[in-house]
């Protein structure tokens, strides 16, 4: 396994698309083992594409789609700068509750991030924030959108460690809210070191926020009725993505009435593009992990650790070290499939909560959108804003040490982080 591992890493520096990269190093690995019967490498990605559960992935992929399409971006905006435009760094805090409500509606950090910085980049600019600040600012931020459910990358992690999605929802809208809290933290104290003024000279009337309240109710009860949904057995994870898009379609077409049936083409347009990158590389990954468990790489993994430390808490610290170093290089999405496998018995072994663990993991590794040399939030924030990453660099360490403080607050407080789940679940 560990000739397949090197393959796989000299494919991705080689510039291989990482669909092709997986498969040919799980090819790679059938190879070495003439026992197995060389079908499965047909067999495999087949039958990773027939979970049922998985289904969720593209149905809510499109549902986000569709809530963006129908309306609810520019409302959500609206609402944000009216709860935080009279603060310190107006936009900039704008940004960090707009992530945080746009993660009921996108949930993939990158897209949040490509948005943001479209819609409010410009205004931002325009008054005095550099360049480097607004791409911290917005794609630290983004992380949010990741983690409030439905985060596309806790709906993998929940698929593949058969781990209760709906209580990863719960613990992830926990996570997202501290989130918000410590960004928001960051921005006040470095907007008022650089000087940068309020969006708007007075707080909004609570009339304001109430009339915007009424506009993106919709947008803003989708996570809530997510969890209800999941928490009463109305539906599983699969026919919850159905929900969400039908509910999509109805407020765009009832309710906002803004998505046209041109609108509905190219929403399914997109929709396809980014499922078919995304259950490509899902299907490919089912050659590559079958070799995880026939070379009981976990159980050797529990007994290395296990040899150097028994403190859950020092366990942890080095499993999120490693998933940093992963997210430098791999996509968030590739790297939850590949590694849940291999870290979730592991940690199991030690006595965490694979509910708690998923959140520390998807959080960490969608961090590495954000850090050289491979972070595609990164880069796609440097070609719209038209900067070099240098100047990302220079303004990006408040903000990632926010976020790792985060981390480090949910590995030694999991109480409050499965509070929620607890709640609901029981």
């Amino acid at each position: 396994m560990l000739l397949v591992a090197i393959l796989f890493l000299l494919f991705l520096l080689m510039g291989m698309p990482v669909a092709f990269a997986i498969g040919i190093s799980g090819v790679a690995f059938f190879l070495q083992h003439p026992e197995l019967p060389f079908s499965m490498i047909v067999q495999l990605p087949i039958s990773q594409t027939q979970n049922f559960p998985l289904l969720a992935v593209p149905l809510f992929i499109f549902a986000g789609n569709i809530m963006n399409s129908a309306g609810v971006t520019q409302r959500l905006i609206k609402l944000s700068t009216l709860l935080t435009g009279h603060m310190r760094g107006g936009l900039a805090q704008v940004s960090v509750v707009l992530s945080t409500l746009m993660g009921g509606v996108s949930g993939s950090a990158t897209a949040d991030a490509a948005m943001e910085a479209r819609l409010l980049g410009p205004g931002m600019l325009e008054r005095g924030y550099s360049k480097g600040y607004i791409a911290a600012v917005i794609g630290y931020t983004s992380l949010i959108t990741a983690t409030v459910p439905p985060g596309v990358g806790i709906i993998i992690y929940g698929t593949t460690g058969e781990v209760s999605i709906g209580q990863l929802f719960a613990a992830g809208l926990m996570v997202g809210l501290i989130m918000m809290v410590a960004l928001m933290i960051t921005v006040a104290i470095t907007a008022r070191v650089r000087g940068y003024r309020p969006e708007r000279e007075r707080r909004a009337s609570l009339k304001e926020i109430f009339s915007s309240l009424g506009e993106t109710i919709w947008a803003l009860i989708f996570p809530i009725l997510l969890l209800v949904g999941l928490r009463m057995g109305i539906y599983t994870p699969s026919e919850v993505g159905a929900f969400a898009c039908v509910y999509g379609i109805f407020v765009g077409v009832f309710v906002y009435k803004e998505l046209t049936w041109k609108k509905f083409l190219e929403t399914l347009r997109t929709t396809a593009n980014d499922v078919g990158a995304v259950m490509y590389i899902i299907a490919l990954s089912g050659i590559f992990r079958y070799g995880i468990p026939f070379e009981h790489i976990p159980q050797a993994l529990t007994s290395l650790i296990t040899g150097f430390t028994s403190n859950v808490h020092l366990l942890l610290i080095l499993v999120v070290v490693f998933l940093v170093f992963v997210g430098m290089f791999m996509e968030g999405s590739v790297a939850i499939l590949l590694f849940t496998p291999i870290l979730l018995p592991m940690v199991q072994a030690f006595g965490v909560d694979p509910v708690h663990f998923g959140l520390v993991m998807c959080t960490t590794i969608t961090m590495g959108l954000l850090t050289p040399p491979v972070g595609i939030s990164m880069y796609a924030l440097s070609s719209i804003l038209e900067m070099p990453i240098s100047e990302y660099l220079k303004e990006m360490w408040p903000f990632l040490g926010a976020v790792v403080a985060v981390i480090l607050f949910m590995i030694f407080f999991p109480d409050v982080v499965l509070f929620l789940p607890r709640l609901l679940f029981g």
